[in-house]
């Protein structure tokens, strides 16, 4: 049978037909060139994806990853063939990994052939109105982050808030509330050891808790590990357009229990959008007109960042062609493109049967529809190459063409493996078939690249540049300058480089106003906020034309941007075709910062008044907490205003003197600053929390960072206290258990720090489709 086969094959080791291959494998006496990895790419690989012994050193080399991965997916080829050329299917695969063109979803790359061999990224489970359906999910998370997935739910079948619970006589505390527990969860595990949990949270528009899942994250430290998306039907939508009032219905009686008007919610959402990029948007009923199975039952929910539309209990794997590689004498390499598609379908099609699933159901369902998302990164430098502005006509024309050719041949191969191996199993239940029975129900996905474009050398997914010149931190605090190897290249052939000009638009992060750069090179060097929102949307509808699931994508907005802009470019993406929207005002997850340059006067834009701090009254009332630090003890001094609210701190060492001690006095007087000037603590907190140095102080929860960290404990401690949430045990190195957070470690901690920052290094943030991506250190937080 073919299960037992399946157990076998997962199971064979590691040595099967030739010897693995060195940096230079032979195929038909022409050698496989070793691949080029920049530093970024090879300090990702080693933290996050090749074997390493038991003390977290890697065993394997980049190349030997490549291999392990190909040879454990072409066994899956034994199942359907008597004899299988595995040789040639393992070369196929290692070919085209190792000449990164194309590679796979993280988790693939992570556990394939390893035991753990959980191999997808993106998950949907279904959540009922029941109590045991709810925690039966939580469950069903824990066992899928653990392996290294990120899940979608929908909370749209949950009661609302205070309505009735018939078993108990009491009121339901509403969906909501369901999503901090399934947070808390995901915040208690660390994926596989590589990867953090992620969540897409859904609630459909007629839902009558709506307003409050609007504004579920109107805190940024609310629901961290979720992103949250309304489902928009085309009725709201309609209505919005006409300014008329829309239903919204309880979904334990299916009867309508108010009106709201629609454009009044419609402006909620664009608003929280705005504010700080959550909610985004799906429009379900296009996502539902496309889905592949509809007799199996409608699409409610999508992956963490809301490309792969998926049915419950159903996977997929993703996977994603390096466009940057596809370019031959200024011209796209057709042969070279439909080469690489085909093997990426084989590839993700075996994937398929390869998988350890965290989950029976789970397995039933993606092995009855086969849906793969072969998509694609180095989109901005195809287009570099090709010397096409992203906001253009010729770029929209050029993401068109490609992905229809990319989705034509994708579609050739998957029909082409359905003659051999069969179509999906659900292929007769409803399956929309089409030209001829597929092999898989949907085979493209566009999806955000994270580290896989970091390891591939490209930019990422279909993002246009984010900067064309960055700093980067290495040991010793020292900065290097990198700069985008296109513009480098042109800038040296055509005489203008130099390191202060590198460092100069590093520093003002474009090239608009650098006027040295030959206006040519402004035109095509363009940055994501350098382009017009609008031309983000025509590129990802462009895109979504020709892609089976949806598109990620993140419409850049600079911090000046008006409510008004992200209307427009709501129904911009409505009336284009596009089948969700996130978009991301500049800077506005973080608190503030200290700015400067360009980016100084677009906050003056924002907020153009000056705030000044309250006078210092001459007698004040407070008390001190003496905290253990790696630099010595510190006795933190919190006063309080006539209100009971503090006012200022004081900070001093055991040890007057050196570094320490003034470092201190430094953070108590900027956060005096703060406060009399009106900042909340909790923001004042959240800055200096998990903050860390080279002299960390004790273990487990109770492990203190740094100096700025034991400020953060103190004033937290003190907050609770006045607000009576604890009490506060006596004894100094008291220090309430501020470090819990859930068994993760010191890096998970660190991650509450700057919003907006990497959590890693400190350097710029990139956002795309729902993640956060640093490309100077490599911290991603998606696939």
């Amino acid at each position: 049978p073919k299960a037992l086969k399946m157990n076998s094959i997962q199971q064979r080791g590691k040595k099967s037909g030739p010897g693995r291959p060195g940096p230079a494998e032979m195929e038909k006496g022409v050698p496989f060139p070793a691949p080029v990895f920049s530093d970024n790419a090879l300090a990702v690989l080693r933290k996050r994806y090749l074997k390493k012994d038991e003390a977290g050193n890697p065993v394997e080399s980049p190349v030997e990853m490549f291999w392990r991965v190909a040879e454990a997916v072409a066994r899956a080829d034994s199942l359907y063939e008597d004899e299988p050329d595995e040789e040639k299917t393992r070369l196929e695969f290692f070919r085209m990994l190792s000449r990164l063109e194309f590679l796979p979803n993280s988790p693939t790359l992570m556990n394939a052939g390893r035991r753990l061999g959980q191999l997808s990224a993106c998950f949907v489970l279904p959540i009922e109105d029941s109590m045991e359906s709810i925690f039966e999910a939580i469950k069903s998370t824990a066992v899928i982050h653990k392996s290294g997935g990120g899940t979608g739910f929908s909370f749209s079948h949950i009661r609302p808030r205070n309505d009735t619970v018939l078993s108990t006589r009491g009121v339901s505390s509403g969906p909501i509330s369901f999503m901090t527990v399934f947070d808390a969860a995901t915040e208690t595990i660390k994926q596989g050891g590589t990867r953090r949990g992620a969540n897409m949270g859904v609630l459909r528009v007629d839902h009558p808790d709506i307003l409050e899942f609007i504004r579920a994250k109107e805190e940024n430290d609310r629901l961290k590990n979720f992103n949250l998306s309304v489902a928009l039907t085309d009725t709201f939508i309609e209505a919005v357009e006409n300014n008329e009032d829309f239903e919204v219905v309880n979904p334990r009686t299916g009867q309508a229990v108010s009106r709201y008007n629609a454009a009044e919610i419609f402006a909620r959402i664009v608003e929280g959008a705005w504010r700080n990029g959550e909610p985004g948007i799906l429009f379900i009923d296009r996502i539902n007109r496309n889905n592949a199975t509809p007799d199996l039952g409608p699409i409610e929910a999508t992956n963490p960042c809301g490309e792969q539309p998926l049915l419950p209990y159903e996977s997929c794997n993703l996977g994603s062609l390096n466009l940057a590689r596809m370019v031959r004498d200024g011209e796209i390499d057709r042969g070279r493109l439909c080469r690489v598609v085909r093997s990426a379908v084989h590839f993700l099609d075996n994937v398929i049967d390869t998988n350890h699933y965290p989950l029976p159901e789970i397995e039933r369902v993606t092995k009855g529809n086969r849906k793969i998302g072969l998509g694609v990164m180095g989109f901005a430098d195809l287009l570099l190459q090709l010397e096409i502005p992203y906001d253009s006509d010729e770029a929209v024309e050029l993401a068109e063409s490609v992905m229809r050719e990319i989705r034509d041949e994708a579609h050739r191969a998957s029909r082409e493996l359905a003659a051999r191996r069969g179509p999906f199993p659900n292929c007769g239940v409803g399956g929309k078939q089409g030209d001829g029975a597929p092999r898989n129900a949907t085979v493209t996905t566009i999806a955000p690249t994270g580290t896989l474009s970091i390891i591939a050398g490209c930019s990422s997914g279909i993002e246009p540049l984010f900067a064309i010149s960055f700093v980067r931190r290495v040991m010793d605090d020292a900065r290097l300058v990198e700069v985008n190897p296109h513009f480098k290249s042109i800038a040296m052939r055509e005489g203008f480089y130099s390191e202060s000009l590198m460092k100069r638009i590093a520093g003002e992060g474009s090239l608009r106003t650098i006027e040295i750069v030959p206006e040519r090179w402004r035109r095509l060097f363009v940055t994501a906020h350098d382009i017009d929102p609008d031309w983000h949307v025509r590129i990802q509808a462009a895109f979504q034309k020709h892609t089976d699931n949806a598109v990620s994508k993140t419409v850049n907005f600079p911090a000046s941007a008006t409510r008004e802009d992200v209307d427009r470019v709501y129904r911009l993406a409505y009336r284009l075709g596009c089948k969700g929207v996130t978009i991301y005002r500049d800077r506005s997850r973080e608190s503030q910062v200290i700015n400067i340059g360009p980016a100084a006067q677009q906050a003056h834009e924002v907020a153009p008044h000056a705030v000044r701090p309250r006078p210092r009254p001459a007698v004040t009332t407070g008390a001190t907490r003496k905290m253990e630090t790696g630099c010595g003890d510190l006795y933190v001094t919190v006063n309080e205003d006539d209100e009971g609210l503090p006012f200022e701190i004081f900070n001093q060492m055991g040890k007057a003197g050196g570094c320490a001690s003034s470092q201190s006095e430094a953070i108590g007087r900027l956060v005096s600053l703060a406060l009399r000037s009106g900042i909340e603590l909790p923001a004042v907190i959240r800055q200096l929390h998990g903050i860390r140095c080279h002299k960390p102080r004790g273990i487990g929860p109770d492990k203190v960072m740094s100096c700025a960290d034991a400020v953060a404990r103190a004033l937290r401690l003190h907050q609770e206290e006045r607000m009576g949430e604890r009490s506060v045990p006596e004894g100094p190195g008291d220090h309430g258990g501020l470090g819990d957070h859930g068994g993760l470690g010191d890096k998970e901690a660190a991650e509450e720090t700057l919003l907006g920052a990497c959590p890693d290094c400190g350097g710029p943030v990139e956002h795309e489709g729902g993640c956060a991506v640093c490309r100077a250190c490599g911290y991603s937080e998606c696939t």
